[in-house]
């Protein structure tokens, strides 16, 4: 089965296309390598997936003939969109930048997957959708017409469109609201990497909302082990408008706050920060947690769904057949079944 796999240089993007290959799936990954963050990272990170055979298509999302030409030229199963200019802060000083990725290049890449009827578009969103909220957790039925920054408006705006389409055209579509992702290959721009940069190097930190603000970190593996369980739960037909799309928190539901945070860093280096203790900064939201039973119980029953308890070599032995996917066929043991199994 084909992927195409927007993004794919990016920090996500990355890990999700090294595990997508893995079980199988032939990914086809597109990035414009822009110089947001250093270049470098993202060339390093293709190098590693080039070499374990993904194709890769270096290009803009706004560039409307270059998506057309991937879409009429290759056969694709799904589209798993990551692509997009990221960054709150920086979505300030930078509105354009924000309108022309995800707003113009969402556009082209979901009208792609409209016209040649992928099986299931899945779409990058995030925990920034709750904007003003103040209740916590956040639950993927909580009203979101309060965005805080623009950034978080452009993906408020991705969740409508892709709506509209299931609703006009019937496009399965599934929503992915990612929680504070960190892990290795992480952008630099990432609060854990600053930190620990200055604090080796002696410089003061930036302490904004005087360190007590809360974010629900959220682990790369689980990210990706969540995306690939979701691949192949296309949405049932429902609600108002009869449409085939979900959205989901990508998140853990445990969140931290930033003096935590700063104190376990600390702890690990054993050196104490030189801390600059500033007011939340402009598009910032004082908390954020994610209530995840959404994803927990629709993942739990494709994994039962997609196994098949059988008896190996006739000796007592029992583990499972995978039913569907790049792994159909594959048996597994009990003690080798892994949590992404699909």
């Amino acid at each position: 089965m084909k992927v195409l796999l927007t993004g794919a240089a990016g920090f996500i993007g990355f890990h999700l296309a090294k595990s997508l290959i893995s079980y199988g799936y032939d990914v086809v990954g597109l990035d414009n390598i822009n110089d947001y963050y250093d270049t470098n990272l993202k060339k390093n990170r293709l190098n590693i997936l080039n070499s374990i055979g993904m194709s890769f298509v270096k290009g803009d999302l706004s560039n409307t003939e270059l998506v057309n030409s991937i879409f009429n030229n290759t056969k694709l199963d799904y589209v798993i969109h990551l692509a997009a200019q990221a960054g709150v802060r920086y979505s300030i000083d930078n509105p354009f930048e924000y309108i022309s990725s995800n707003i113009v290049g969402f556009q082209n890449i979901i009208e792609g997957c409209r016209i040649k009827g992928v099986k299931h578009f899945l779409y990058a969103s995030s925990s920034s959708v709750y904007g003003l909220n103040t209740k916590i957790p956040f639950s993927e039925n909580d009203v979101t017409d309060s965005p805080a920054s623009l950034y978080a408006a452009t993906k408020k705006s991705n969740e409508l469109v892709a709506f509209t389409y299931s609703h006009l055209y019937g496009l399965p579509s599934t929503g992915l609201r990612f929680f504070t992702v960190y892990g290795p290959w992480g952008r630099p721009d990432m609060a854990y990497y600053k930190f620990v940069k200055n604090i080796i190097t002696g410089d003061y930190i930036n302490v904004f909302g005087n360190g007590k603000m809360y974010r629900d970190f959220t682990y790369i593996d689980d990210v990706v082990n969540a995306i690939l369980k979701l691949i192949p739960v296309i949405p049932k037909i429902h609600g108002l408008g009869s449409v085939q799309t979900e959205i989901y928190n990508i998140g853990n539901k445990k969140p931290h706050s930033l003096e935590y945070f700063i104190e376990t860093i600390e702890a690990k280096l054993n050196i104490t920060a030189k801390k600059k203790y500033k007011d939340m900064q402009s598009g910032d939201v004082f908390s954020t947690a994610a209530d995840n039973k959404k994803l927990k119980k629709i993942t739990d029953e494709t994994l039962l769904k997609n196994r098949k308890e059988v008896n190996i070599n006739g000796n007592g032995t029992t583990g499972y057949v995978i039913k569907e996917g790049p792994q159909k066929g594959k048996v597994l043991k009990h003690i080798q079944i892994p949590t992404k199994n699909i």
